[in-house]
């Protein structure tokens, strides 16, 4: 299998979006293809497959995992320590609630930061192919390919306007 990557300009946009269509007249689906853009096009732009992520969840998880931790912590730290209050309950709610209020909090920022990492597949030890140009303004598509078909998919760049094809053996 041979990682191709076809580079085109940024003011020829169509180009890039002709080549996914060519791609997918070639067959191969929008999951076969990535596409890489320095600039903030919408999911779906060039024809490939919108991205779905878990994120939202992150937070909701570790606003729950902060609050319980917090809830055992307080409870636990004032019945390990009975002292006498003069009729008063042991565990003080209203003491419980800031405690409480913090670790919910913490929670859910620890583990967005987690989720984060996480969704973005950080840190990732095999990148794919990629090219500088992509940053500078090139949008770039990237597909692996059994190596008796690099020379078809090649022209296939070429012919939807491709400024230059790199190919990983």
């Amino acid at each position: 299998m041979a990682k191709m990557l076809g580079l085109f300009k940024e003011e020829e946009a169509e180009a890039a979006a002709n080549a996914t269509e060519a791609l997918e007249h070639a067959g191969y689906s929008n999951r076969n293809f990535e596409v890489l853009t320095g600039s903030p096009y919408p999911d779906g732009a060039f024809g490939e497959r919108e991205t779905k992520h878990h994120l939202y969840v992150f937070p909701f998880m570790g606003a729950l995992t902060g609050l319980s931790v917090a809830i055992l912590l307080t409870s636990a730290t004032q019945a390990a320590y009975p002292l006498v209050v003069g009729g008063k309950p042991i565990l003080s709610l209203p003491a419980m609630t800031i405690i409480s209020y913090e670790g919910t909090m913490l929670g859910a920022i620890l583990f967005t930061v987690m989720g984060i990492l996480f969704e973005s597949r950080l840190p990732n030890p095999a990148p794919g192919i990629y090219d500088p140009r992509i940053t500078e303004g090139y949008i770039g598509i990237t597909l692996s390919v059994a190596d008796d078909r690099v020379n078809a998919v090649e022209q296939l760049f070429k012919r939807a306007g491709a400024a230059d094809v790199i190919i990983q053996r």
